[in-house]
């Protein structure tokens, strides 16, 4: 029997979703700015940089995700929880992404992770996925030197078309020989992770450093 897969889609490329994320006040957002800044692109029910906000407060957490409802509750978790290193912003970062990562701080953003996106199987759909060649190349103008980037998905070829699109930038390089890392090197699972070892299948991942 063939296994459906569920997923809340949401279509990046209408109108609702055309619109730059608008930078916040950094200074009324994080206690200490100017602290290394982690990225996760997707965050989804952020779930995971909520674990990851109270395991490592000697960073700055930011999420992005495209479902609004998802921010809103997000974000009043982490406010009741009184994260000051903690934020959610809603928006597509296929949108002038650039503005903004330009309002960071400079020399901030040293880790991005973008995981489990939405696979948009169609051949149609292909342009809707999340990892284009402008989103690379912002992440590759602003990410400090030596800053990492991990992609990860359940579907292989999902995450070879991203390992591809990073492969192809002059500014990024594998971390590691295999083909996959068989380990995840973060201490935090997210949920998509969780669900998919429970049933017994792989998860295809690749760390990236900036050069």
């Amino acid at each position: 029997m063939t296994r459906v897969r569920v997923r809340q889609h949401v279509n990046p490329l209408s109108k609702k979703y055309q619109t730059p994320i608008k930078p916040p006040l950094w200074t009324e957002i994080y206690a200490n700015f100017h602290q290394p800044l982690y990225l996760d692109i997707g965050c989804g029910r952020g779930r995971f940089l909520l674990e990851m906000a109270q395991l490592q407060p000697e960073f700055n957490f930011l999420g992005i995700e495209i479902r609004d409802s998802l921010v809103v509750e997000a974000n009043n978790i982490s406010k009741n929880l009184g994260l000051t290193n903690l934020y959610y912003l809603f928006g597509n970062v296929n949108i002038e992404f650039n503005l903004l990562l330009a309002s960071l701080p400079l020399n901030v953003l040293k880790y991005i992770t973008i995981q489990f996106p939405d696979p948009w199987f169609k051949k149609r759909h292909i342009k809707r996925r999340v990892v284009q060649p402008e989103l690379v190349n912002n992440l590759a103008i602003y990410l400090v030197d030596g800053g990492k980037v991990l992609v990860q998905s359940d579907v292989e070829d999902i995450a070879k078309e991203m390992c591809d699109r990073f492969s192809e930038h002059p500014n990024f390089e594998k971390a590691h020989q295999e083909t996959w890392l068989d380990t995840n090197p973060l201490p935090v699972a997210t949920e998509r992770e969780k669900a998919t070892f429970a049933k017994n299948e792989p998860v295809y991942r690749v760390l990236f450093t900036k050069v």
